[in-house]
């Protein structure tokens, strides 16, 4: 029995010892900052480090949410401002990874036939009732060109 714990543990001893980037995918990266070795080693140097990606990645986050209701890709923005957190930050780093594997689950969600199909039948059956509703009322009211009412 004991000549078995010794085996086993000689062949999970080397693989526990790797790091956590070794075998996993690039979405299962050590947590942390990624702040270079030189700002790490200096306390000060490293806070100051921080506080500007945090203005930097606020300031992108803004950016975004100003350009949801505004044209522009906000979504994506406030998703980039969130990778430029994530250098450094923890938190974003969760985020980010929960966020990627809800919009991985949703896209093979998406790709299933079946909820094509029923996805597919309900925009076509959206795109009549819209297609009826706006004949009625051309029907009823015509259509009058924006520069041909009169005020």
């Amino acid at each position: 029995m004991n000549a078995e714990s010794n085996e086993r543990e000689e062949v999970v001893g080397p693989t526990a010892a790797e790091p956590a980037t070794g075998g996993v995918s690039g979405d299962e990266r050590e947590l942390g900052s990624r702040a270079p070795q030189i700002i790490k080693r200096h306390r000060t140097l490293h806070l100051s480090w921080q506080v500007g990606v945090f203005v930097i990645g606020l300031a992108v986050v803004a950016a975004g949410v100003v350009m949801l209701p505004l044209p522009g890709p906000g979504w994506v923005v406030i998703f980039g401002g969130m990778a430029i957190w994530a250098t450094e930050f923890v938190w974003a780093q969760l985020v980010l990874r929960w966020t990627k594997r809800k919009v991985t689950e949703a896209a093979r969600k998406a790709l299933d036939p079946r909820v094509r199909r029923r996805n597919i039948i309900l925009t076509t059956v959206g795109l009549v009732i819209i297609a009826v509703l706006v004949g009625i009322y051309v029907w009823k009211f015509g259509i009058a060109m924006p520069w041909n009412i009169d005020e």
